[in-house]
């Protein structure tokens, strides 16, 4: 008989029953749960003195849950966002177990209500275009190795894929003829992004003759490279060209701060922020709003703008030869007026009221509510002419 007590059970189930089959989270994330556990369950093991196969749910008590993401800071040297990341984890298998075994409800109330810590917002990092220049010249292309590298280098900031979308890039995602690749995000999600021509030739060579369901990136040995292997990769340049040029010098680079400056660039380059969140893959807008919030030469031009006066004025015409919102507003009331008095021409059996509904500046009404009542013809102090 399964003893549903035991911690060791519900593990199981929530790897394979829950994470895989339920749910059918990606792999990534699976991992990420695994990894969870992979630390937890030995130090839960070493404050109670026991076994990890003899550990009990309510071993994993609150307490023990707090001294072990204080743990993950201190001796582990783990920053806030990666404590989160894994109380996130424990916070999951807590409501699986306590879903499924009613006695366990309360236990898992107590672990859910360790909060999620509030940590310090970093500010995204990105290369100017001067600094990508010198990253994409590093690798020397004469050698096969060097080509690969250079081909991924370009890949990566051309598309502004994540280290995963593009360690699991195949030939048949890219298409030659309209010079685009199918990239596939973080949940399934699927979307297309254009290349350059220099791009194409290069992943072409990278091709060749090789099946179409064969991976873009390999390694020394012929395999599929891995994420690690494309970290590597790029902190090798790095570490290569900080020593022979100053730019690089200063700045963590990684292969993400390779898509933030692609993100970055597109913004400089006046994409509007909607096609940009699709170029990314983002599901919410406010994630690539914080582009926006970065770009200092964006907010260099609206500073400059701002001392030449370019701006809109809040009464008569503006410079840019448009309407201010006062000239727009005093049309409204003009087109107001008219329509009363021809409304009052009318028969007293047809007339018609209009009720204005669109925005001030629009200039355009909605006519409906057939009425016999005609407005005062005074309204807020306001002498109606004519009539």
């Amino acid at each position: 008989m399964t003893d549903r007590t035991s911690l060791g059970h519900w593990v199981r189930r929530f790897l394979l029953e829950y994470a895989a089959s339920e749910r059918n989270l990606s792999p990534n994330t699976r991992a990420s749960y695994r990894d969870m556990l992979v630390l937890l369950l030995p130090y839960v093991a070493k404050s109670k003195g026991a076994a990890v196969d003899t550990l009990a749910v309510t071993d994993l008590s609150a307490e023990v849950v707090r001294a072990f993401l204080a743990h993950l800071e201190s001796e582990r040297q783990c920053s806030t966002a990666t404590r989160n990341q894994r109380l996130g984890s424990i916070h999951a298998l807590a409501r699986f177990i306590g879903a499924h075994s009613p006695q366990h409800v309360e236990w898992c109330a107590q672990i859910r209500m360790v909060p999620i810590k509030k940590g310090v917002a970093a500010s995204v990092t990105y290369l100017e275009k001067p600094e990508i220049d010198v990253l994409l010249a590093a690798p020397n292309r004469s050698s096969s190795q060097g080509a690969r590298d250079h081909a991924l280098l370009l890949f990566l900031y051309n598309s502004g894929a994540r280290v995963s979308e593009a360690a699991s890039l195949r030939i048949g995602d890219i298409d030659w003829h309209a010079r685009s690749v199918r990239i596939m995000g973080k949940g399934s999600k699927e979307r297309r992004c254009p290349l350059w021509a220099n791009t194409i030739e290069h992943l072409r060579r990278l091709a060749d003759k090789r099946p179409h369901d064969a991976h873009v990136f390999l390694n020394r040995r012929g395999e599929p490279i891995t994420r690690y292997g494309i970290h590597t990769m790029v902190e090798r340049y790095v570490a290569k060209l900080r020593a022979t040029s100053p730019l690089l010098r200063g700045k963590r680079i990684s292969p993400h701060v390779i898509r933030h400056s692609t993100a970055t660039h597109l913004l400089q380059a006046g994409v509007d922020i909607n096609t940009i969140r699709a170029w990314l893959g983002h599901v919410s807008l406010d994630t690539t709003n914080i582009y926006a919030e970065t770009d200092m030469a964006t907010k260099k031009r609206a500073l400059a703008t701002l001392d030449q006066g370019r701006t809109r004025k809040t009464s008569g015409g503006g410079r840019d030869g448009r309407k201010s919102w006062s000239s727009f507003a005093c049309c409204s009331l003009a087109n107001m007026w008219r329509r009363i008095r021809r409304f009052r021409r009318e028969p007293r059996s047809n007339r018609i009221s209009a009720t204005y509904r669109a925005a001030p500046h629009t200039g355009r009404y909605v006519l409906q509510n057939i009425s016999t009542k005609m407005p005062n013809r005074r309204r807020s102090g306001v002498r109606l002419r004519g009539g």
